[in-house]
């Protein structure tokens, strides 16, 4: 790999990608609407364009050629269509972050063929679809219309000190204050990914050139309730938990009560046997999910005793 676009590489994971790239010497890209500062400096080359605006994609990127394209922030079936048209005979590989929600919540952890996207009807889209619906779609779109060779790499909710989305934040913060979190199913286990590992296996994957549908998360699960346990060490409080009937009991204006970002009815996994066949390893969630839970913690307390020295 010599030469590299990524859409979607100024922060979270596809920062992390960028920068991995940079660090084995290959020639990166990033498009960019210009609203995110990087720090890359002239490292690399900057586009300025909107990825769901065609004709702006098209401008931004005319006559240019990559070995790898990186797709983070392709989330329906129209930019997966238009990238195909757009890159065609342009690049020797492209590699679409998909998602876990591809698959519906179950009590199994799902292989790549749970869903099939080579088959997956592309229906005409009037209003709206859901997350894990878009994300379907463009996978279809990509299998079934691109003329190069696709990877869709599906990964579980991805973690960090720099999740920009604060979805782990979210729970420390709500303990921290005493204020109500809805959780459907505290025993509801899911498979997560840490943001350094999600940018180490997208960059494995266009590197070796892995093609199809596969699947990226942490070895092991956690549940709600494993979650919710650690923070209360980690901060010495108990949280207050509401399932939804007793949210519908309670005063929930009083209680400040909001759902958990986290809340499902049921287990939502994955199964990494493909990924590991092809010589790819994961850490254990155990590893991994405590110290990020404890570096929160602590810097959350860090920001209590700055707001009192003010």
């Amino acid at each position: 790999m010599e030469k590299a676009l990524v859409l979607g590489g100024t922060r979270f994971f596809g920062k992390k990608l960028v920068e991995r790239m940079l660090d084995q010497g290959v020639k990166v890209t990033i498009a960019t609407r210009g609203h995110t500062k990087d720090d890359f400096g002239d490292r690399v080359q900057r586009l300025i364009m909107d990825r769901g605006d065609k004709h702006s994609m098209q401008a931004a990127t005319k006559g240019m050629q990559w070995d790898v394209i990186y797709d983070n922030i392709c989330y329906h079936a129209t930019g997966a269509a238009d990238a195909c048209e757009l890159f065609r005979d342009r690049t020797k590989h492209y590699v679409f972050t998909s998602t876990l929600a591809v698959y519906e919540p179950g009590n199994k952890a799902h292989q790549e063929d749970n869903f099939d996207p080579y088959t997956y009807e592309i229906a005409e889209v009037v209003g709206e679809v859901s997350y894990g619906e878009g994300k379907r779609l463009a996978e279809a779109v990509f299998f079934q219309q691109a003329s190069f060779p696709v990877t869709a790499v599906r990964f579980p909710i991805v973690l960090g000190i720099d999740d920009y989305t604060k979805r782990l934040h979210f729970h420390l913060e709500r303990i921290d204050q005493g204020l109500g979190i809805e959780i459907p199913n505290r025993n509801a286990r899911l498979s997560f990914i840490t943001s350094d590992e999600a940018a180490d296996f997208l960059y494995r994957v266009g590197k070796e050139r892995v093609n199809g549908p596969i699947n990226a998360c942490s070895d092991g699960v956690l549940s709600l309730q494993d979650i919710v346990q650690m923070i209360e060490q980690e901060l010495n409080k108990q949280a207050v938990i509401f399932s939804p009937s007793e949210r519908a009991l309670s005063d929930s204006i009083a209680r400040d009560i909001e759902t958990s970002p986290f809340g499902l009815l049921d287990d939502w996994g994955m199964d990494t046997t493909k990924a590991k066949e092809l010589g790819f390893a994961f850490r254990s969630i155990t590893e991994w999910y405590p110290a990020l839970v404890h570096a929160l913690a602590e810097e959350l307390k860090g920001n209590h005793k700055n707001n009192k020295a003010n």
